[in-house]
């Protein structure tokens, strides 16, 4: 009787997880890339509006080999193209070029302003030090993205994939030519 009971949990969790785990596959990769724009697009567009994005001062400080009253714009639409690219999913091969010809500037305070990254180095960060650490989360976000360019996708039970792609099932029509 109890050996009956765990097998029937274990058949429901199996089944319920198996579900979940598809969902995720079926709605990750697109949640990823929307969300990843969202944050492009929002972070662009408050560069747009002087005083409201927490990075403009340090973009200001860390970009002083040139005049920040037209860099600053000109990476806030950067920024928004990335975020649009992403929503839409739209040329993504550009927007991912893009995102990633931008993301080794946003690393540029580590080394130019460590005194603003840093409140005891290489252990404690600042605000501004996490803000830019994230980064490392869109980098890796764009790079699974940039695996699916290609037609790329999750498949929550590879194993069942591969078996079924290298051993496909004869049809019965197939069976009675």
């Amino acid at each position: 009787m109890m050996n009956n009971l765990k097998t029937r949990f274990d058949n429901q969790f199996d089944t319920i997880d198996r579900q979940v785990t598809r969902l995720m596959a079926q709605y990750g990769l697109p949640l990823m890339r929307v969300s990843l724009g969202i944050v492009f697009f929002w972070f662009g567009a408050l560069k747009l509006l002087p005083g409201l994005s927490p990075a403009e001062e340090l973009v200001r400080n860390t970009t002083f080999f040139v005049n920040p009253d037209w860099f600053i714009p000109v990476l806030a639409v950067w920024e928004m193209a990335i975020g649009l690219g992403l929503i839409f999913g739209k040329a993504m091969r550009l927007t991912l070029l893009l995102l990633f010809l931008q993301m080794p500037g946003t690393m540029l305070p580590l080394f130019v302003l460590p005194e603003a990254v840093w409140t005891q180095f290489p252990h404690a960060l600042t605000m501004e030090g996490q803000y830019i650490i994230k980064n490392l989360v869109l980098v890796a976000a764009g790079m699974v993205l940039g695996g699916t360019v290609r037609g790329g996708y999750l498949e929550p039970e590879p194993g069942k994939l591969a078996t079924a792609v290298a051993h496909p099932q004869p049809t019965r029509r197939f069976l009675e030519m």
